[in-house]
């Protein structure tokens, strides 16, 4: 098992999600905040995608290496291991939104379903907006913001500050190597993160970011005195984040 610390040290785990949150004991996670991996395209055309980050999509409309995950893998996992009343944030596109709000409110296996089992899982509450500022070229409206998918597991709690707004315009600005080219390309923005930690736990609380990135829900949990548990598959972006958030 993941040992969860009692100090606010950072969790920093550089390995596979399913097979790190298999570790995680249950009930044991106040939140999650992730951006999961997930499909840019309907196919493999990048057209719609614009810029420099058509070049890096491949044939499945992936843009990274190891996104050959579907949420069906791990949604019920975050159910298992996430505290009654607790709440998830998990980002998406327009390609992948039915698909994930279906997968995660109803967790039924298909044998499960056979046998007639009533559906159980996460409750939708709503689709926030992160309106990121800058436009994506396309061949129809162009792209400007991201679905913000926010779940709670089992009793209603509300969020410590009713009055944000569901539309969260925050730029979207990646830090850039010393080549010039982005760190990440789907680096969130650690102002974005702290909005969604600050509504949803509270000090010392423990939040989990099994697709950690380079790191920018950790560095907020940093800030708001939150624990952290990061889960990096990718070895170059796990060592960014871990001189991000420990330095």
């Amino acid at each position: 098992m993941i040992k969860i610390n009692t100090s606010p040290l950072p969790n920093l785990i550089c390995g596979e999600c399913l097979t790190e949150l298999s570790k995680i004991p249950n009930e044991s996670i106040d939140l999650i905040v992730t951006d999961p991996p997930y499909k840019i395209t309907s196919r493999g055309n990048a057209g719609n995608s614009g810029g420099m980050l058509q070049k890096k999509i491949n044939m499945r409309g992936q843009v990274f290496k190891h996104n050959n995950i579907d949420c069906s893998e791990y949604a019920s996992e975050f159910y298992r291991i996430l505290k009654d009343g607790s709440h998830c944030y998990v980002m998406t596109n327009h390609i992948n939104l039915i698909h994930m709000l279906n997968t995660f409110t109803d967790l039924r296996t298909e044998e499960e379903k056979d046998n007639g089992v009533k559906p159980y899982g996460f409750h939708f509450i709503k689709s926030l907006i992160w309106d990121k500022g800058n436009k994506i070229m396309g061949q129809f409206y162009m792209s400007q913001f991201e679905y913000i998918l926010f779940f709670r597991k089992g009793r209603g709690v509300r969020i410590n500050h009713c009055g944000t707004s569901d539309i969260l315009s925050i730029p979207n600005i990646k830090l850039k190597g010393i080549d010039g080219k982005n760190l990440h390309d789907t680096e969130k923005p650690v102002k974005l993160m702290k909005i969604l930690i600050d509504n949803s736990s509270q000090q010392n609380g423990i939040v989990l970011d099994p697709f950690m990135g380079i790191g920018s829900t950790g560095i907020a949990c940093k800030e708001l005195d939150r624990q952290f548990i990061g889960i990096e598959i990718d070895q170059q972006y796990y060592n960014i984040a871990q001189e991000r958030i420990k330095g």
